[in-house]
Formats: C-alpha cells, structure tokens, sequence
C-alpha cells in the first residue's frame, strides 16, 4: 500500500475517532447537567380489543378518575359508513363493523368497563363533543364545538344525567361577556381546594371562564395577559409578528396546578400562558413558534408528584408531545412522531395522567385512537427529539 493511501485511511479513521468522541462528550454532558425527565415507554397492548366489532371516530377527548379508570369520547359521525360500518348497513354489508358509544370506560388493565353517551331527552347533546374530564367528585364533563354548542353537560361516572351549564343557541353570536352561555367550549379543568371548574372557551370564545363546580354558578372570567376578552375577528397568525394580545380561537385548555397558577393553551398562537386564580398573568412560552395551521399547544397534563414538577404538552400538528419542566418552562425532549404504529401520533389532541405517573393520549381527525405510555421513572435528557418511545428491546 502506497503512502498515501496510508495517510488517507489513518486520516478518515481519525476522523471518525474524533466524531464518536464528540458524540460520546455531547451524551455525557447531556447527562452530566443533571437535566433529567420522565421516561416513558408505549403499551402496545391497551387497551385491549374493543366487543361487538366496534369501532372509534375521532378521540377527542380523555380523563382519568379516582380508581385511575380512563374515560374517552370519540365522534361517531367521523366513522365512514360507507367503507367502515357495515355490520350496520340495512340490510348488513359484513358482520364488522359498528360505531362504538361516545364514552367509553377501561379500567387500568385496559378492560371496557362501561359506555354510554349520545342524544337524549333529558340533555342536548353536543353537536360535536370535544373533551372529556373527570372532576374531583368523580363526575365527568363533556364540552363541544359544533356551531350550537354553548353549553357543558355534566354526568355520573356511571354516565346519569346531572345537569347542563350554559344554554344552547343556534348560531349565537361569540360573546366572551356572556355570563348565561358559553361558545364552543373545548375542555373542563377543576381546582379541587377551591370547588371550581376552568372552562377553556373556546372555539369560539376568547377566554377562561370558571364556575362554582357543584352548582355551575358563573364566578369570573379573563383573556389573554389577563385582558378583557375582545371577540374581534384577529388576522392569521404570523410568526415574526409581535405577540398577539388577545388569545386565538381555539383557546384549548386552562388547566389549574396545586400551587394556584393555570396554564392555558392559547393553540393557535404557539403558547401557553400562566395565570393566577384570579386571572393575573404571570408568564407565558412559545412552543413550537413557527407552527402554523393548527398550532402547537393542544392539550396539556401534570405529573403527578406532589410539586408537579413536569407538564406533558400535546402537539397536534407536530405529532409529538412535549415533556416540559413546570417552573422553567423549559422543553426537556419530547417523545412521538408522526406515523400509526404505536407511539406514533396522527392528531394528538389530548393528554392525560394516572396516579401511577403513566401518560394517555388521544388522537383525532384519522388517528382515532388511544395510547398508554407507561412511567418508567426519571432519567437523563440524551435527545432532543425521542421518537416512538418503544419497550425496551423493542423497534425503534
């Protein structure tokens, strides 16, 4: 071998000694700042197979009770009839398949333990139901975001009618004043201590409005910086505009933490914002800025810690969810990607956490579906970006 040769191969070995190093440095000093976060790991196998050859629409809600039971709400209209439902056919097309109810129970093994929901006598039922909650009661809320959906229903865990919050109105004008009605209302968070429920309003609303959780009595309301809420129609979001100054419809989610702050996602402006109980900012971040579309900050959860130390952030339009510190704001990583298997996200729209510190997940438009990633404890930040968080062993 000639000596050039030599010194080209010795050259590209160096090389590549000198990138393995460099990357090996970058990993431990990832590790070595003591930044760490929850891991998680995708269950493949939960919940376990739906009876009666039933099927989701899309999931576009879920909460978790008292006994860590999982409540989700799907739409049914969503299902296509005509490829997907022909068990229900007249006369039937094929023994599959049919629409499952609009609320289903499991239980954490993942068993259905009960479904109910859709139209009766005693309620109107959303035109397009968005959310599902469960109260500190163990009561669960259901908002929605159909054009005559200002109004909340509340009902037993067990699925009994309770009561409904908010009049509905064909085609009423938003009026992020209305102390009689709501506009669209994406989701129902609850402050235990206080006995209130935050309403992230909405779809067609600008506001976080809360309301005595017993009775439904309207107690206060806010906009974005703690402004008075102006329905004014604003102009498509621009990245390098200065922050709007009013939230974007939709406003997603207010979710109250134990030590008194509400983070609410302000979706198609990229940020969540941090509030006071009483409506009095506090801070804000930008996720994602350069997201357009449907934005960034879908839904949001907290951990389950008694300081809450990390929050859990649904990205929709990124198909992926990040794994924030609560007090920095910071993003640590993120786990997800884009894709149908599992831990893989088409429309990850909302989040929810156990006792047990595990992670629920629904999708809607064509994801139509629920995912569990289990807790596996805290670990080092290594990536910025996990992907498919699979089991250990597993694929990537």
């Amino acid at each position: 071998m000639n000596t050039k040769r030599r010194q080209l191969i010795a050259g590209a070995v160096a090389g590549l000694a000198i990138a393995l190093a460099c990357a090996q440095e970058a990993i431990d000093e990832a590790a070595s700042t003591g930044d760490e976060a929850p891991r998680f790991e995708v269950d493949p196998f939960w919940p376990k197979p739906l009876p009666e050859h039933w099927l989701l629409g899309s999931t576009i809600g879920v909460g978790v009770d008292s006994r860590d039971h999982v409540f989700i709400i799907h739409r049914r209209a969503s299902i296509d009839a005509g490829t997907e439902l022909g068990a229900e056919a007249d006369p039937p097309a094929a023994e599959c398949c049919r629409a499952a109810p609009e609320v289903l129970e499991f239980d954490p093994e993942g068993n259905l333990v009960n479904s109910w929901g859709g139209p009766s006598d005693e309620y109107v039922w959303p035109e397009s139901n968005h959310g599902i909650t469960v109260d500190h009661m163990d009561n669960v809320w259901i908002g929605g975001n159909g054009a005559t959906d200002s109004h909340i229903l509340k009902f037993s865990r067990d699925g009994r009618f309770l009561a409904s919050y908010g009049q509905p109105e064909m085609g009423a004008e938003p009026d992020s004043h209305s102390e009689t009605r709501f506009n669209r209302v994406a989701e129902v968070a609850f402050d235990a201590e206080a006995n209130e429920a935050y309403v992230a309003d909405g779809y067609g609303g600008r506001r976080v409005a809360v309301l005595d959780a017993s009775t439904g009595a309207f107690k206060r309301y806010w906009g974005a910086y703690g402004n008075a809420p102006d329905d004014t129609p604003t102009p498509p979001y621009d990245p390098d505009a200065p922050p709007l100054q009013q939230f974007r419809t939709p406003v997603h989610c207010a979710e109250p933490s134990l030590d008194g702050l509400v983070y609410v996602c302000d979706r198609p402006n990229n940020r969540i914002q941090v509030f006071r109980t009483d409506g009095t900012f506090v801070d804000e971040v930008m996720i994602a800025p350069r997201t357009l579309g449907g934005g960034s900050t879908w839904d949001l959860a907290f951990s389950r810690d008694p300081g809450q130390r990390y929050m859990y952030v649904a990205d929709g339009s990124n198909h992926r969810v990040h794994v924030m510190d609560r007090a920095s704001l910071e993003v640590l990583t993120t786990f997800g990607d884009g894709g149908r298997q599992a831990g893989q996200f088409i429309g990850v729209h909302s989040i929810a956490t156990d006792s047990r510190g595990n992670v629920y997940t629904t999708e809607t438009y064509q994801g139509k579906r629920i995912q569990k990633f289990v807790y596996m404890g805290l670990g080092p930040v290594t990536a910025e970006h996990q992907g498919a968080p699979w089991p250990s062993g597993g694929g990537g």
